[in-house]
């Protein structure tokens, strides 16, 4: 299902000439979306003439509208796959990729669950590998001190660019997973299957077990190094492994012939930092939004309109 935001203009600007109106749809990642929908929100404040249409169709259904031309940016919580580029490359359409913040991914599990605080890597991917489906059913099939109780999962959809990262982490290979299980793209309906379920495990974004806290425990993860719990600190410092992670928008080389698309971008880089916080991620450094800051006006200057390349020149 796809969820659609629709920052709409609204007051009487009539007679403000100068304001630029227009319109600049996004699409992709449930995971992205809190910070882009965040910076829209203050976009509209300064730009109110601006409509931004921020739709949620997980990081692969908005790589394929993007690739088409469809949309002006696409939100996604992985890099874009070869295929995707191509097709991008195939409807003549070059992009930059930018990192907006960094995310780690939850484990959570019911707060009645008293057993199973923590998971190693290798019980997880026990858990979600492929060969796992219909065979390991169990808790007690992961830790034999574990209750003799069927395990009921809970993960974002196949087209979430949530699911991929976690396969690749956790299994080995991106998109790689048992498919008996509840898979949602909208992640309210993760955090309500959980929160439910006291045999219940899942996976999602940080963030909407921040927005979720009292209804759910964190599970720690231990990549080799001992059992470690999501935080700030942990996922910048890179010591949450495996499951820390940037967050990205792609800017298309059509989007930025529209001044107001370089607006917005521009926009988003200057205020991702702050908003992210806002909505429970993790800001990158100064100097690294500078460098993305940076990429994105090298981004710009190679796709000027005629026009504009020519009066520069």
């Amino acid at each position: 299902m796809t969820v659609v935001a629709t920052l709409l203009a609204c007051g009487n600007n009539k007679g403000n000439k100068n304001e630029e109106g227009g319109t600049i749809t996004v699409d992709g990642s449930s995971t992205v979306y809190p910070i882009t929908e965040a910076v829209a929100e203050e976009f509209r404040a300064e730009k109110p003439k601006v409509n931004v249409t921020i739709g949620v169709s997980g990081t692969g259904g908005g790589f394929q509208k993007f690739s088409r031309g469809e949309t002006d940016i696409s939100d996604a919580s992985r890099e874009i796959k070869q295929k995707e580029a191509d097709l991008a490359k195939e409807n003549n359409i070059d992009f930059v990729e930018l990192e907006v913040a960094y995310d780690g991914l939850a484990v959570v599990i019911n707060p009645e669950n008293d057993w199973a605080k923590s998971f190693t890597v290798e019980e997880l991917k026990k858990i979600w590998e492929p060969a796992a489906q219909g065979k390991v059913m169990k808790w007690n099939q992961i830790n034999p001190e574990w209750p003799n109780e069927e395990i009921h999962l809970f993960g974002p959809g196949v087209a979430s660019g949530t699911f991929d990262y976690f396969t690749e982490a956790i299994v080995g290979e991106g998109g790689a997973s048992r498919g008996d299980f509840t898979a949602s793209e909208d992640d309210n309906v993760l955090v309500q299957g959980v929160a439910g379920d006291k045999f219940g495990l899942g996976f999602f974004g940080l963030a909407y077990y921040e927005a979720n806290s009292d209804k759910l425990e964190l599970a720690a993860v231990d990549g080799g190094n001992g059992p470690v719990i999501p935080t700030a600190e942990t996922v910048n410092d890179g010591t949450y492994k495996p499951l820390s992670r940037p967050l990205f928008i792609y800017v298309s080389s059509k989007a930025v012939q529209d001044p107001t698309v370089v607006d917005f971008v521009n926009f988003y880089l200057k205020e991702a930092g702050s908003l992210a916080k806002d909505v429970g991620y993790f800001p990158l450094t100064d100097a690294e939004y500078a460098e993305q800051k940076s990429k994105f006006e090298s981004f710009v200057q190679k796709h000027k309109p005629a026009k504009e390349a020519a009066k520069s020149e």
